[in-house]
């Protein structure tokens, strides 16, 4: 069993910084590759970023590369979303997610939640204009 907490969310002006953080419980955390997902008031969650386990390949959605930073620290189960240049279409509830199925690839990745093997609750993120 892996338990995910997120954490870091807020109210930040167009243009400004925050990072998430999430939290992992369990020893195994390194066996899993993380994702951020998001989900905007009315829409469907969407896929963010991911990393694979050993923190060797990163992925973003096109809407956030060069913007969006993911990143992890193995030894301190927890794993990072370092978002810049917010603009308010990025307002949404931002979740972390664990998947062993992706460990190592992410790009088999087919859209599909139940490819994710755990889900946090949520942080909400809000940017302003």
């Amino acid at each position: 069993q892996v338990q995910l907490v997120e954490s870091g969310g807020g109210l930040v002006q167009a243009g400004g910084s925050l990072r998430l953080s999430c939290a992992a419980s369990g020893r195994t955390f390194s066996r899993y590759a993380m994702g951020w997902f998001r989900q905007a008031p009315g829409k469907e969650r969407e896929f963010v970023t991911a990393i694979t386990r050993e923190g060797a390949r990163t992925y973003y959605v096109d809407s956030v590369k060069g913007r969006f930073t993911i990143s992890r620290d193995n030894a301190k189960n927890m794993v990072y979303l370092q978002m810049n240049s917010l603009k308010p279409e990025d307002t949404a509830v931002y979740y972390c997610a664990a998947t062993i199925k992706l460990a190592s690839d992410w790009s088999r990745y087919t859209g599909s939640s139940s490819m994710m093997d755990y889900w946090g609750k949520g942080t909400l993120v809000t940017v302003s204009s």
